[in-house]
């Protein structure tokens, strides 16, 4: 595969086929961010694109359940990019049963419900949508480009047109000043939202964005390690979607847990409490990662 730079994807698609249909993030503002800085947007010539999927079906086709399509925001690219992509995959993976995009709040809004629907009939299937905070003081703070409301009004349309999507929350975005808000915040978007699946991660501070600026001088501190758990006992006490599939499994967080919510709120929270009191140990600091 003609892999360019760094290649991110979610936990869930540790065993996807990733397919590198755009370059880069079409927004790439966002202050706690280093994932595609070192990249010039731009969509990939659909001919390479298709070239890929052709090799990728040739080696692995049966293979191949589900596809991750990358960088950081591929639901940016056209409709006339996107469906022969689609048909493509399904050609070349006759197991294939899930493709899915990491995807902005504008992203999406610029999409008309004509558009969504068509994705989803060609095969596009799971959103992923990383709000980050509910708070709309911490969104403007962190560059998100998007609202609290515009990205409720995001996953209403691809609830709408037959998607699933999948929530990313980020502790810590607020800082201490805001962490309380936040958290609160958060949870409440994560309601309103009502995902299928739901993650929290945690933020690190990666040297020379502009986040870490702010940190040198400064202006943003990031909650301790206690801070953060009780960011995440807020946000799991208060997040009541219809029934969302909850994890911290990413390698960010501190204490990996997962279970339905609201149904396994309880248990959580025994967990999270076990871990506020020590009971529980943590994720060594030295494995922690992006």
């Amino acid at each position: 595969m003609r892999y360019e730079g760094k290649l991110y994807r979610p936990p869930s698609e540790a065993h996807s086929y990733i397919l590198q249909a755009t370059i880069g993030c079409s927004w790439n503002k966002c202050t706690y961010c280093d994932m595609y800085r070192d990249k010039t947007f731009r969509i990939r010539d659909l001919a390479e694109t298709l070239q890929d999927i052709t090799s990728a079906g040739a080696a692995f086709g049966d293979h191949v359940e589900k596809v991750f399509v990358a960088d950081g925001d591929a639901l940016v690219m056209p409709l006339d990019h996107w469906l022969p992509l689609l048909d493509a995959c399904r050609r070349a993976f006759p197991n294939l049963r899930q493709v899915s995009c990491y995807a902005m709040a504008t992203n999406l809004l610029e999409k008309t419900s004509d558009d969504l629907r068509t994705l989803r009939e060609r095969g596009l299937d799971l959103l992923y949508i990383g709000p980050e905070s509910g708070d709309d003081l911490v969104l403007k703070r962190i560059a998100k480009g998007s609202s609290f409301d515009d990205h409720v009004e995001a996953a209403r349309r691809a609830r709408a047109a037959g998607m699933k999507t999948s929530a990313i929350f980020l502790l810590g975005a607020g800082g201490t000043e805001r962490t309380g808000e936040h958290a609160s915040a958060s949870a409440r978007l994560a309601t309103a939202m009502d995902p299928e699946y739901l993650a929290a991660l945690t933020l690190t501070i990666v040297p020379d964005t502009p986040l870490a600026t702010l940190e040198r001088r400064g202006r943003f501190v990031l909650p301790d390690v206690h801070g953060l758990l009780r960011e995440l006992r807020t946000f799991v006490a208060e997040a009541a979607p219809t029934n969302a599939l909850f994890r911290t499994n990413h390698a960010s967080n501190y204490l990996p847990i997962g279970g339905r919510l609201p149904q396994d709120r309880a248990r959580i929270l025994d967990v999270i409490d076990a871990a506020l009191s020590g009971r529980i140990k943590l994720r060594p600091e030295h494995t922690r990662g992006l």
